[in-house]
């Protein structure tokens, strides 16, 4: 064990610390925190094996679906392992390298997430108020270059936060309150000047604080267009189209808003708060979204059951 001892004097790693005040509580917390994680797992890697496998699921809303589920293990997956190292093994070392990497992948992951949530209300706002054109307007193939797009806007702009902070020199205390390498909560480790990484981090915030008001302006209109429609019947199944979507995102964005708004206005919130509820933005989702997809999509839900 004494090769895991790192220290904070030690210029090639910087040491997460976990939820700090809540040391003596790290074994107890990681038995919530790997249920989560497992049960995550295994429902999203489900519906990409269902999705995959099954041809008359090779639709638009299905393909988003599965853009979903590969984000939320991406984010999950870059996170949990080396806080349950940390819960479990005490093993709170981690290399510069590795800090950095872990930061891209989780941001990266984050803003494809936000760009998959942005592109389903996309499809439902075409699916409500142009039907007709439906099936010409979003094709399979015209779903993959979203997808591709999202991609190349996730790693164009989470590029930067590890380039940027690669170049700064670090103090001798490398202590990180946290579970996982947060951007600012390691740009502070830094004895340089932080303005450059503080702007960026606050813009790439902003892109997905616009994807959000994209998402808000697709269910005002399809809201307008609904509210138009005459027959009780039709205002119904219209509104049942959505309610996966709206309940995803009601366990998305809250928890986002809740940790961006506290990391940056919060200084009454206790760290431990602001660090739990920054670990389940990245834990509820993925282990929720594949049960209400499954709960509100018959289809989706009759072919998890035949090959369960």
């Amino acid at each position: 064990m004494a090769a895991f001892n790192f220290t904070p004097s030690d210029p090639s790693t910087f040491i997460l610390i976990g939820i700090p005040g809540l040391e003596a509580a790290h074994v107890l917390i990681s038995i919530p925190l790997s249920m989560f994680y497992i049960i995550g797992l295994l429902g999203n890697f489900m519906v990409l094996f269902v999705v995959l496998k099954e041809q008359t699921l090779h639709k638009p809303m299905y393909l988003l679906l599965s853009l979903l589920a590969v984000t939320e293990i991406s984010t999950s997956t870059s996170i949990v392992p080396k806080a349950l190292c940390i819960f479990w093994f005490n093993l709170k070392g981690i290399t510069v390298g590795g800090c950095l990497t872990q930061m891209f992948f989780l941001h990266a992951g984050s803003m494809m997430h936000s760009a998959v949530l942005m592109t389903m209300a996309l499809d439902r706002y075409v699916a409500i108020c142009n039907p007709l054109r439906y099936a010409t307007i979003l094709t399979n193939a015209r779903i993959a270059k979203l997808g591709l797009v999202a991609l190349v806007r996730a790693v164009l702009f989470t590029l930067p936060l590890p380039l940027l902070l690669s170049r700064q020199p670090f103090c001798a205390n490398r202590i990180i309150p946290h579970t996982y390498c947060e951007h600012m909560a390691v740009a502070k480790m830094s004895c340089g000047d932080i303005a450059v990484n503080r702007m960026y981090g606050l813009m790439m915030a902003l892109v997905t604080w616009s994807d959000l008001t994209l998402i808000a302006l697709s269910y005002g209109l399809i809201i307008r267009a609904v509210l138009r429609i005459s027959s009780k019947k039709t205002h119904q199944k219209a509104l049942n189209t959505c309610t996966a979507h709206i309940c995803v995102m009601l366990t998305s964005y809250p928890l986002f808003l809740f940790s961006t708004l506290a990391h940056r206005f919060g200084q009454g919130i206790t760290p431990h708060v602001h660090i739990i509820f920054a670990n389940l933005f990245f834990l509820i989702p993925p282990m929720l979204n594949p049960i209400i997809y499954g709960v509100k999509s018959k289809e989706l839900c009759d072919k998890v059951v035949k090959y369960t």
